[in-house]
């Protein structure tokens, strides 16, 4: 399973350690290089995954990094200017965290650049790839990063098991103590048959890319198109070149919007506010909070596999209407 799974992205077998998911990937790569690497500045940003920023904020509070947030854009893409201005800073060794594709809004990441910028600068590069992993073919022989992080489940494989690349120059110690697994690097027995499904699950969604991607961007355009005909001044808080699993869209202020996500569930219909990690709060989303969305409007996150059929994209639009109470615009 390990040969199978560093093969995917070019990488030696040594170089990939399984764990819990995503976030203990995240957890690994960031609190490592604190204590490992003397990183004692990292540069994210105020959209990352909850993963990565509450874990960046606690070594902050704790004294142990200066945290620096990168500007956003108005769209909610990084801004690379503002990226190499804050690298180009004398400071202290610095690790720079930013995911490859926002799991909320789908906005994604030049790698490529923010590699180089890292490598310019001396930095080191951690990329959460949760989003992209199995969906976009990452060489990482041919754009260096330092760590990148993986969760089995958004490739359709098992919950609760992941992994994280840690590039073979970097020398860390494990974060969780208390045994051999993992050559040393990661205590407690291994998920054995989370982790074998983790990696069929892998082949199959890089066997399939081509295929699996063109038909789940075909719903995705689909759907824009649809909500777009049926829904005067909608907005939509993704790009249309951003990730295409994901569609996050912004309906105009409107008396129902306050319990649309209730009403839609309902419905029937499985869709978020923010992240599905967030999904259950009541805090709502840090994302969109972000994109300074206009007062009253409501944020809807609609995700698409390949399970998904065009039938589910009409009956989406059909509930989506009956919450409203609007009748089909291209109707007659």
């Amino acid at each position: 399973a390990r040969k199978k799974v560093s093969g995917m992205f070019g990488v030696s077998p040594g170089e990939i350690f399984f764990t819990s998911g995503g976030t203990e990937a995240n957890n690994f790569a960031l609190q490592c290089s604190v204590r490992d690497l003397g990183v004692r500045r990292i540069i994210s940003s105020p959209i990352e995954h909850h993963a990565v920023t509450h874990t960046v904020e606690a070594l902050g509070k704790e004294g142990k990094v200066e945290v620096v947030w990168v500007k956003l854009l108005a769209d909610g893409n990084i801004d690379l200017e503002d990226l190499e201005r804050l690298l180009s800073m004398e400071g202290p060794t610095t690790l720079v965290s930013l995911m490859h594709a926002n799991n909320e809004i789908g906005v994604l990441l030049d790698i490529k650049t923010v590699s180089a910028l890292c490598a310019a600068h001396e930095a080191y590069f951690h990329c959460d790839t949760v989003q992209t992993v199995a969906h976009y073919h990452i060489d990482l022989q041919e754009t260096p990063i330092h760590f990148i992080s993986a969760a089995a489940h958004k490739f359709h494989g098992p919950k609760g098991v992941g992994f994280v690349y840690v590039n073979g120059d970097v020398h860390l110690q494990p974060l969780i103590y208390g045994g051999a697994q993992e050559r040393n690097m990661r205590a407690g027995t291994e998920n054995l048959y989370g982790i074998i499904g983790m990696a069929k699950a892998l082949e199959i969604a890089y066997d399939e890319l081509e295929e699996t991607s063109a038909y789940i961007r075909s719903l995705n355009k689909t759907m824009r198109q649809r909500l777009i005909a049926e829904f005067p001044g909608i907005q939509f808080n993704s790009p249309e070149e951003g990730l295409y699993t994901v569609l996050n869209v912004l309906f105009p202020a409107h008396p129902k919007n306050d319990l649309l996500l209730i009403n839609l569930d309902i419905q029937g219909i499985a869709c978020s506010g923010g992240s599905a990690c967030s999904s259950g709060s009541s805090t709502g989303s840090h994302v969109i909070a972000a994109l300074n969305a206009p007062e009253g409007t409501a944020a809807v996150r609609f995700s698409f596999s390949k399970f998904n059929t065009p039938e589910d994209v009409e009956e989406a639009i059909t509930r989506l209407q009956q919450v409203f109470g609007v009748t089909t615009a291209t109707a007659g």
